[in-house]
């Protein structure tokens, strides 16, 4: 198995920075939810590159469209239009006005990080001087841009590169009382996910968002809803947010809306939008119509194919075969987002194992492993990740 990029390429250091730690696998090839190593193994990704590939690796309709873009035009500067974007941006607005009710504006962008930058300056334009506090969740995960870690409610994360920014405050999970007393004159915005991804697939306790809706009304501030690993679909709604019936005044997208195009976007309704002036924000890479050609394609294919079904039907199985192993204590999530918590072996090391065994998640707490993929995963594709699960866990 090779484990470091550098080895076959006769240098005397690695070329990346040390900030992933050093790769177990390299992988060659993608074909779905399959995935081949350089040694020809065969491996099934239940992680998909952390929920990005939702209609699986080298789709082909995606691959199609992205090969046509680049060769009829990549990028133009943002003093220009390109029909291409300002198709992405139509079809992520009719997306949300579909479960919304409300039209908004777009902004693209590289990442999810970057989305919720924009989300995070938005709020501060809204709010005006003295009114530019977001109140986050802890164990949330918002990205890792200095705005957008400062944001993020994990501590740890934090300290290698304080002083962090000023003007984020993070009050406990699901805990409206503590978010109400939280949220006073100075604060611009709350910005929350459907479901915590990275700390650990924990879902929106019920009421939860919509007492957020509710504080928001009341005191002024936006409610910001960060999609970019629950949204287009994920969780068996086109958005996470929809399972609680509320309408979000921004949201920020990311992940699955390009399957593996570095491409993200920040949604808000016209009225907040309208805030923005020319010069506020920008990105040289804002709407390229290579990135957003995948966009279009991504939504095009996941409405035929009806994506937040067949979350829904996918998740049902993955979870009920998760849920049926011994060493499985309980299965936490929605559609095809999901957590095995464990009761004896460590996620660490199931994860290991697992991957030996051709099965790709992640531990994404000490005790808990996630799965997350295609949405295009086939039953016999589950029925066999389960069964390499129970395998790791009896041994």
């Amino acid at each position: 198995m090779t484990t470091h990029a550098f080895d076959t390429a006769g240098l005397e250091h690695c070329p990346f920075m040390p900030v992933f730690g050093p790769p177990q696998v390299m992988f060659v090839k993608g074909r779905g939810t399959e995935l081949w190593d350089a040694d020809g193994k065969r491996y099934l990704d239940f992680l998909g590159g952390l929920a990005v590939v939702a209609l699986g690796h080298a789709n082909p309709v995606v691959a199609e469209a992205i090969a046509k873009q680049a060769n009829e035009l990549l990028h133009v500067s943002n003093l220009f239009a390109n029909p291409v974007a300002t198709r992405a941006a139509m079809e992520i607005d009719r997306l949300l006005l579909e479960v919304t009710g409300q039209l908004g504006q777009v902004f693209f962008t590289n990442s999810g990080a970057e989305a919720n930058e924009c989300a995070i300056k938005l709020a501060r334009k809204y709010g005006g001087r003295g009114r530019h506090v977001v109140v986050s969740a802890l164990g949330s995960f918002h990205g890792r841009t200095l705005a957008s870690l400062a944001a993020t409610g994990q501590p740890s994360k934090h300290e290698p590169f304080q002083p962090m920014p000023e003007g984020f405050r993070h009050v406990a999970w699901g805990d409206i009382d503590a978010l109400a007393n939280a949220v006073d004159s100075s604060v611009a915005a709350v910005l929350i996910e459907p479901v915590q991804g990275e700390g650990g697939v924990n879902v929106a306790p019920p009421g939860y968002l919509t007492a957020i809706r509710e504080l928001c009304d009341a005191t002024g501030a936006l409610m910001m809803v960060d999609e970019i690993q629950t949204g287009f679909g994920r969780t068996g709604r086109w958005f996470g947010f929809e399972h609680d019936g509320v309408v979000p005044d921004v949201v920020t997208l990311a992940k699955a809306m390009g399957n593996g195009m570095p491409v993200g976007a920040c949604w808000a309704r016209k009225e907040v939008a309208a805030v923005f002036e020319p010069g506020d924000h920008g990105s040289t890479y804002s709407g390229t119509a290579i990135a957003t050609a995948a966009v279009n394609a991504v939504i095009t294919e996941m409405r035929r194919l009806d994506a937040p079904a067949l979350a829904t039907r996918q998740g049902a199985r993955l979870a009920a075969g998760l849920g049926s192993l011994p060493g499985v204590a309980a299965v936490r999530g929605k559609g095809l987002l999901l957590a095995a918590e464990l009761s004896e072996k460590p996620a660490a090391d199931a994860y290991r194992e697992l991957l030996a065994e051709g099965l790709v998640t992640n531990a994404v707490t000490p005790t808990a492993l996630r799965f997350a993929p295609p949405l295009t995963v086939t039953d016999e594709e589950i029925d066999e990740a389960v069964a390499l699960v129970a395998k790791v866990l009896a041994s």
